[in-house]
């Protein structure tokens, strides 16, 4: 398999862990909204919430390595999340300040400061992807008949600990280089303040078409290269108490995407409609109601984005300036908020009793005037350049809501396009992409999937293709797997 394939199979096992983030910054939200002074000492009720909410959030290093073991096994077995787990625990207790100083013979007070931070989400990713592989090539494997009972799936978190003691020293040695390159970038950027704050928003975006984003997520969103901007935003008053957080800075990393999600990209969503042919508007209307509701609401854009992001890449170059500009300025402002899932409706109202959310109703404000930019510079070139975006192809099938509300039929259709069975290796998704290995890649009609409701495809190497479909791709996934 390529790379890029390889990056796909981590990039759709890391929603396994990214999933469970909503539900923390839920619990964490409610509670602060009950004890918004307190922050949980005056109220038994919302100190409860907050230290549940917080039980996920500070333990994410290790929902990722379990996450992404089970994630990236081939079945889906629970013994490749223990193994993800028993790998996590064997480097991370080798790695720790006190067993390095006692392993290498030096002080603990000389003991490399990136041993401190060692149980990360990067270590998290990597004992997950080792500890899937070593499933994935262990799980069948038979022993001695003396030894019958430790085969099989048995044998693979046995392995696992065996493997992740060699990965340990390795890790040794070069975890301090790759943690002070991390620490490195990421003083870059703060140093440069709200400017290096639009830097990332701007490669949060363009990072998108190929998934990657998430990696440099991690370095500003958590506890990677310790900026740790989501938790430290999500603990509040504690945070500040702490000395983890600074009122009016942290969460710069995060309040200049609520303007884009809840206002811009819904402005591109008019624009496109209204720059439709007049034959298609009511086609492409039902298309780009759904995906502005879903970004406003909830945050989720991937629908809206993949709707103009390949048939007019200029318009998504466009969108990643315009989110670091947003970026830029909600940081130069000191206008703050944050969020546990995503930038929308729901995460702003739960997060705008924290403390750490300064002036967060100017970001609607400002929400609103990157509503008018969107709608003005994306309508503009659309014509200008002739874009052929939903709705101006001049012989392609215009991407038609989806009729059917019988979802195993629609499976059975989305089925016969991709060439049937026998031409599907893995099925798999995310939050919003239904994620495929193709026998033949080439025998699959893209006109047809759009026909069917797809936003969009994404091409990855020769045999992979992700098929954009929103919120309805981990039901089609079941689907699809179910009629196998």
């Amino acid at each position: 398999m390529n790379i890029l394939g390889y990056m796909q199979k981590i990039g759709r096992a890391l929603m396994v862990p990214v999933a469970v983030l909503p539900a923390a910054a839920i619990l964490m939200g409610v509670g602060y909204w009950i004890d918004p002074n307190g922050w949980g000492g005056d109220s038994a009720l919302a100190a409860f919430l907050i230290k549940a909410g917080a039980a996920i959030i500070d333990k994410m290093a290790i929902l990722f390595a379990v996450g992404v073991a089970y994630g990236m096994s081939k079945d889906k077995d629970g013994s490749a999340a223990l193994a993800g787990l028993v790998g996590f625990l064997v480097v991370t207790t080798l790695l720790s300040p006190g067993a390095v100083s006692q392993i290498q013979q030096i002080p603990l007070d000389q003991v490399p400061a990136a041993f401190g931070k060692i149980e990360n989400q990067f270590i998290g990713i990597l004992t997950g992807v080792i500890a899937a592989e070593l499933y994935n090539r262990f799980s069948t494997v038979e022993l001695h008949k003396a030894l019958a009972f430790f085969s099989g799936r048995r044998l693979v978190p046995i392995v696992t600990s065996v493997v992740m003691i060699v990965v340990a020293f390795i890790l040794m040695a070069i975890w301090p280089v790759i943690y002070g390159g991390l620490v490195s970038f990421g003083e870059s950027i703060v140093n440069l303040g709200a400017t290096g704050a639009g830097i990332y928003g701007f490669f949060n975006r363009l990072l998108i078409p190929v998934g990657l984003h998430h990696a440099l997520n991690s370095v500003f969103w958590f506890d990677v290269a310790g900026i740790n901007d989501i938790p430290n935003f999500l603990g509040g008053q504690s945070s500040i108490d702490a000395g983890k957080a600074v009122v009016g800075v942290t969460g710069m990393y995060q309040a200049g995407f609520f303007p884009i999600m809840m206002f811009g990209l819904p402005g591109a969503a008019l624009a496109i409609y209204h720059s439709a042919k007049k034959e298609n508007k009511d086609k492409v209307a039902s298309i780009m109601i759904a995906a502005a509701f879903a970004a406003f609401f909830t945050g989720v854009t991937e629908p809206l984005e993949f709707s103009f992001m390949f048939v007019a890449p200029v318009l998504y170059v466009i969108h990643a300036l315009l989110t670091g500009l947003s970026v830029f300025i909600a940081a130069s402002m000191h206008w703050i908020s944050g969020f546990g899932f995503s930038a929308g409706f729901v995460d702003m109202v739960i997060q705008s009793r924290n403390p750490l959310a300064t002036q967060w109703y100017m970001l609607l404000v400002q929400g609103l005037v990157f509503f008018g930019l969107y709608y003005a510079i994306f309508r503009a070139v659309i014509v200008k350049l002739n874009l052929k975006t939903p709705g101006r192809e001049d012989d392609e099938a215009v991407p038609a809501a989806v009729q059917s509300t019988n979802r195993t039929e629609l499976a059975k259709q989305y089925l016969e396009v991709l060439g049937g069975q026998a031409n599907l290796v893995t099925i798999d998704a995310c939050i919003t992409r239904l994620r495929l290995t193709l026998k033949d890649r080439s025998i699959v009609d893209e006109r047809k999937l759009k026909a069917l409701g797809a936003a969009g495809v994404v091409k990855l190497g020769e045999q992979n293709l992700q098929v954009i479909l929103g919120p309805l791709a981990e039901i089609m996934a079941g689907e699809l797997k179910a009629l196998r």
